[in-house]
């Protein structure tokens, strides 16, 4: 029996993602009958059951929960054989670049706009996640990270570190008064995690544990931090490059709370020799250490 074509796996995978037959052939650009001969093709070549057909749409089987985390793997080396053979040996093509919300949202969009217009036959996708995307597996070409890479096969540079403060907008502090020490924190509106763990370099604070509990306000997502933040939820922490762009976050307990993350551009040592990614690679250590050298509180 000869292996499954990938455009069955596509389908499969678009299906599982989409929930529908006709949102799968949305995604895809095919017709609806198309799509579902390939999912039935996908499954008589396996002699599985993928999916449940119900009028409210299609209901993966324990089967295609199986099939899932291989199928998305194919997806990636698909995804990454797309953008090796683009533009190979020129200074052109995609590369796919990786960081967390906050990075995403608020350091890299400036960052990369003053990139782009010097290298018009690059081209990026950015994927904002907090999730570590896997390098070796090449779900991205590089990434920017807050931790020490600890993969092997990897090219890893140290560009500085940030520093992280605590901040309140005015408004915020002009109805609740500004806390006089870290114990009188407790009386505030803390903003911080709610099922995600807290990185390690926040676990304490003058003595104090800082933990779930602690947080009046909870979100797993930086950027909804920060948001509260700047709408006067209460007090959170923010990189201190990014609350000196805002004149109404004013820093709290500033000589009692600060916190650090290193930050560190990688790549596979392998995409070494793409003209593409070590330009890019190259100038986001350049660019990402002055953005590290603006976050330090000194």
């Amino acid at each position: 029996m000869s292996e499954p074509d990938w455009t069955l796996y596509r389908a499969f995978l678009a299906v599982l993602t989409d929930g529908s037959l006709s949102a799968a052939a949305r995604r895809l650009g095919l017709t609806q009958p198309t799509v579902g001969r390939q999912v039935e093709a996908l499954e008589r070549a396996l002699d599985v059951s993928l999916f449940t057909r119900a009028p409210q749409g299609m209901t993966p089987t324990p089967a295609a929960l199986a099939l899932e985390p291989h199928a998305r793997a194919m997806a990636s080396a698909a995804a990454a054989a797309r953008r090796a053979i683009s533009g190979v040996g020129a200074l052109a093509g995609t590369v796919r670049l990786t960081a967390s919300e906050i990075m995403s949202a608020e350091v890299l969009p400036p960052i990369l706009a003053d990139f782009l217009p010097h290298h018009p036959g690059l081209e990026i996708e950015l994927v904002a996640t907090n999730q570590l995307e896997d390098l070796l597996r090449r779900d991205a070409d590089i990434a920017v990270r807050m931790t020490r890479p600890t993969q092997k096969a990897l090219v890893a540079r140290q560009v500085g570190r940030v520093d992280i403060g605590l901040f309140a907008h005015r408004r915020y502090l002009d109805t609740h008064g500004e806390p006089r020490d870290v114990d009188d924190l407790r009386r505030h509106t803390l903003i911080g995690y709610d099922r995600m763990q807290i990185p390690g370099g926040i676990r304490s604070v003058d003595g104090m544990a800082i933990t779930r509990e602690l947080f009046a306000f909870r979100t797993d997502s930086d950027l909804t931090q920060i948001a509260a933040v700047r709408a006067g939820v209460g007090i959170g922490g923010v990189h201190l490059g990014i609350a000196r762009r805002d004149p109404d976050l004013v820093p709290v307990l500033p000589d009692k709370v600060l916190f650090d993350l290193e930050t560190w551009l990688v790549m596979h040592e392998d995409q070494r020799s793409s003209p593409r990614l070590r330009t890019l690679f190259d100038y986001l250590v350049r660019a990402m250490g002055n953005y590290a050298k603006a976050s330090r509180g000194a």
